[in-house]
């Protein structure tokens, strides 16, 4: 009766355990990486900077007011208007001045300021391609430390039932001491080997909520998802589309416009930019002409000493280094889409053969060896190699198919293309 409590309060606990264990898909850790990582946030307000620099190119400069007055003296400067402010005989003007941008600096400004918005959008949607894709390696990750944990787990298990088996042969005499102490140690091997991969799953749990903006990572959740549901999750595109890009490449074309932008606007800051003046002028009689006059006047920086020689030849460079930054790009986003295709070919058909013919050949062998020892028909060392190869293959199969998904994401994520009207349509 006693035992049957104990149990029974031990299930209880197990099951309140697994309860306050949070179970999180794939689809759900990306959501919430999508809402909460740190880089694809700053990413959105990089996108919110280059709109607010949008809008400082759009605006005009603001006039500049200036008010003077002349020949201030006593309240003795009365005219025959009075004695006010206004009445008395000072020279007050008042003017307006007005910067003129000529040249095409506010086109080009706006250019480049256009340009950088686009850019800024690009990096966002780079930033999140990688997002996904980190996220969706990181949580494989976490699927096949739990699998090789599992795997060990039940090595352990087989062993230890094996170590049962070897006892009851040298108490009947017919297994030597040293062998029996040998099952004890593998069985023990695999015991340690299984804690330090469940160790490895707590990691790759902490790996994935960092990736999910959590201040305090710890680890306790468990994937919802099987590596077979995610294999069937991921979508691959077989179309081939020349009119788009990858978003850093569209993000790299659009640096070199606004780089060509600023250039040409540098260039144009050689031509002087007229400021008009407007003013007016009141001068009571008295101290000089009874009449008040309207002004009109331009002036402008004569370009006798800086020719702005620097900023061109700053803005030059910045072009050449945007072009070779675009094509070094572009030349990445070609290899990651063929290394992405070959190792996701790959991958795919070392899993088809590990889950075909090598894990079930590899298990019947085990079973073989292990009724045979049982029976007295075999050596301890072909039970020892034949359980060693069959944990190594089980776990070699666990690792296949974790990476033929992680390549099948990493090939998604290298199809991840558009075009820039597709872009320029982004939010």
């Amino acid at each position: 009766m006693r035992k049957t409590i104990v149990a029974l309060l031990t299930v209880i606990a197990v099951s309140s355990a697994e309860a306050q264990t949070k179970a999180l898909t794939l689809a759900g850790a990306k959501r919430l990486a999508l809402e909460r990582n740190w880089d694809l946030l700053a990413a959105r307000s990089g996108v919110d900077a280059a709109t607010a620099q949008l809008l400082v190119a759009r605006e005009f400069p603001n006039p500049n007011l200036s008010v003077a007055t002349a020949r201030i003296g006593d309240r003795q400067n009365s005219t025959t208007l009075g004695n006010g402010l206004w009445a008395r005989s000072y020279d007050t003007i008042f003017a307006v001045n007005q910067l003129i941008e000529i040249g095409g600096k506010r086109h080009d400004r706006q250019t480049a300021a256009r340009a950088g918005v686009l850019g800024a959008k690009a990096r966002f949607l780079e930033a999140k391609r990688l997002l996904e894709q980190g996220v969706t390696k990181a949580y494989v990750g976490t699927l096949l430390a739990n699998e090789t944990a599992r795997s060990l787990r039940e090595s352990a298990g087989y062993m230890q039932h094996e170590q049962e088996i070897a006892a009851a042969r040298f108490n009947a005499g017919d297994l030597a001491e040293s062998d029996l102490k040998q099952i004890q140690v593998a069985a023990g091997q695999y015991i340690l080997q299984a804690n330090a991969a469940e160790v490895a799953a707590v990691q790759a749990r902490i790996t994935v909520e960092i990736l999910l903006g959590i201040s305090e990572p710890k680890g306790d959740w468990q994937p919802d998802d099987s590596l077979e549901q995610i294999s069937g999750g991921i979508s691959l595109t077989t179309e081939s589309r020349t009119d788009a890009v990858r978003p850093d490449v569209l993000a790299a074309e659009t640096e070199v416009r606004a780089a060509e932008a600023n250039l040409k606007l540098q260039k144009a800051i050689r031509v002087p930019d007229p400021t008009l003046s407007v003013q007016y002028e009141h001068n009571p009689p008295g101290g000089g002409p009874p009449t008040d006059t309207l002004g009109l006047g331009v002036s402008f920086p004569l370009p006798l000493w800086n020719l702005n020689r620097g900023g061109i030849d700053a803005a030059r460079a910045a072009v050449e280094q945007s072009n070779l930054a675009l094509a070094k790009l572009r030349a990445q986003a070609a290899g990651d889409l063929a290394n992405a295709v070959v190792s996701h070919r790959e991958a795919t058909e070392r899993w088809q053969r590990y889950r075909e013919q090598i894990r079930p050949q590899s298990a019947s062998a085990r079973a073989s060896v292990i009724f045979k020892f049982e029976k007295g028909g075999t050596s301890l060392v072909d039970l020892l190699a034949a359980q060693r190869t069959d944990n190594d293959v089980r776990i070699a199969t666990a690792q296949a198919m974790a990476d033929a998904v992680s390549t099948a994401a990493d090939l998604a994520a290298a199809q991840t293309v558009l075009t820039e009207t597709e872009l320029s349509a982004t939010k």
